[in-house]
């Protein structure tokens, strides 16, 4: 028998924000992880200030990936659509395995990112042949 998943509660007042994935951004973990045995994962995920991207282009292995915009603005260029510049109320599903590179964000950005499942391996790679900027 499958364990069962407790609701779960994550509120604003008093959140801490970690160091995660990359130096400029600092992350709040939303208990999904662990509510959910490991097989989602959801995350604010705030600008660090003073702290520029570090472009480099990479991969993430895993099966659902959703990022929405929750103040700021932030710009990526991914191998299938070009450049997009993404700002308040905006998201994007990125598909699995797909070659990614964030380009500059605002020092306030703040964004929302779910996964499945929680933990992932993020890969360095090369830059591919790009299509033209898009602005869905």
């Amino acid at each position: 028998m499958t364990a069962r998943i407790r609701t779960t509660i994550s509120r604003a007042e008093g959140a801490v924000f970690d160091q995660g994935l990359r130096s400029f951004f600092a992350y709040r973990d939303l208990g999904v992880r662990e509510a959910t045995g490991g097989a989602f994962g959801a995350h604010v995920i705030r600008a660090v200030p003073g702290s520029g991207a570090a472009p480099q282009w990479h991969t993430h292995a895993l099966g659902f990936q959703l990022v929405y915009v929750l103040r700021g603005w932030v710009t990526f260029t991914y191998e299938d659509i070009g450049e997009v510049t993404f700002r308040p109320g905006d998201s994007v599903l990125q598909p699995p395995m797909v070659r990614h590179v964030e380009v500059a964000h605002s020092e306030d950005l703040e964004l929302l990112e779910i996964t499945s499942p929680a933990e992932f391996a993020t890969a360095p790679t090369e830059a591919p042949g790009l299509p033209p900027a898009s602005s869905p």
